[in-house]
């Protein structure tokens, strides 16, 4: 689960227990990639002090609110939320940085995204049906606008998952066992969707990912395994075959191996 801030007016600071402080101005957009604890404020060098008992609890399926402080200083506005995926340890949550500051201003979204969440605010204030469905829309957007500006500014050597999708042609590759984790892959037939040859393929992808394309395969299919698992009542026979295993045992001795513990016992365990 990730969590977000998107601020509308003035400057926030936000900081991970002890570490470094980042601070947002208008238009920006701060993700905490693994939901970790952390201080938010103009000034979190201050004392800090629990957030919840500011919290204006609204309705069912109505989005709670925040007003503190008072005087003349000036007021700052952002709105909150949580953007969740159904696989736990997602490559992508795994590759950002516990925090990420994205300031779109300057880029192509910057207007639509700050008047499209002020209309969406107002919106909200006024009662009106689908407010928070527009919220939680916009929010996906601006996640997808930070990731990509964050990909942008990797250095030219940069390795990893997130350097592997700015490579288009290990982009294609990822993508297509992505999307299609059950069909029976081959390393030749990566290679094709990433239009190299086979050994130049897997070299740039075993240098720049970390692992080689079918063990990279394995670990994605298993994760999606502990998904179903964890939150379907299918069998784990069904599982295995929803991901390209015609065998169950082989099923359970690769998730075994590449999860540290069997599938029935992960279902058990509630996964992980």
């Amino acid at each position: 689960m990730v969590a977000f801030h998107y601020v509308l007016d003035g400057h926030v600071q936000v900081r991970l227990g002890n570490g470094p402080v980042h601070t947002a101005g208008p238009s920006s957009l701060i993700l905490v990639s693994r939901n970790d604890p952390h201080f938010l404020g103009t000034d979190v060098s201050l004392p800090p002090m629990d957030g919840r008992k500011f919290i204006r609890k609204a309705e069912e399926h109505e989005l709670a609110s925040v007003d503190h402080g008072s005087g003349s200083e000036v007021k700052n506005h952002f709105v909150c939320g949580f953007l969740a995926t159904a696989v736990r340890q997602h490559p992508l949550l795994v590759a950002l940085p516990p925090v990420l500051v994205a300031d779109v201003r300057g880029q192509p979204s910057a207007e639509w995204a700050e008047t499209s969440f002020r209309y969406a605010a107002r919106e909200h204030a006024n009662r009106r049906p689908g407010s928070q469905d527009i919220l939680g829309r916009l929010s996906e957007l601006l996640f997808i606008e930070a990731v990509r500006e964050h990909i942008e500014r990797l250095p030219a050597d940069a390795t990893g998952w997130l350097a592997a999708l700015r490579d288009p042609s290990l982009a294609r590759a990822m993508s297509g066992l992505h999307m299609r984790p059950a069909h029976p892959w081959t390393a030749e037939e990566l290679a094709k969707e990433a239009c190299l040859s086979r050994s130049a393929f897997a070299e740039r992808f075993t240098s720049t990912v970390g692992l080689p394309p079918m063990s990279y395969l394995t670990r994605w299919r298993m994760l999606l395994a502990g998904q179903r698992l964890r939150e379907s009542s299918d069998t784990i026979a069904q599982i295995a075959a929803g991901i390209g295993y015609e065998s169950e045992s082989t099923f359970s001795r690769a998730f075994t191996r590449e999860m540290g513990v069997a599938p029935g016992a992960w279902r058990k365990s509630g996964g992980g």
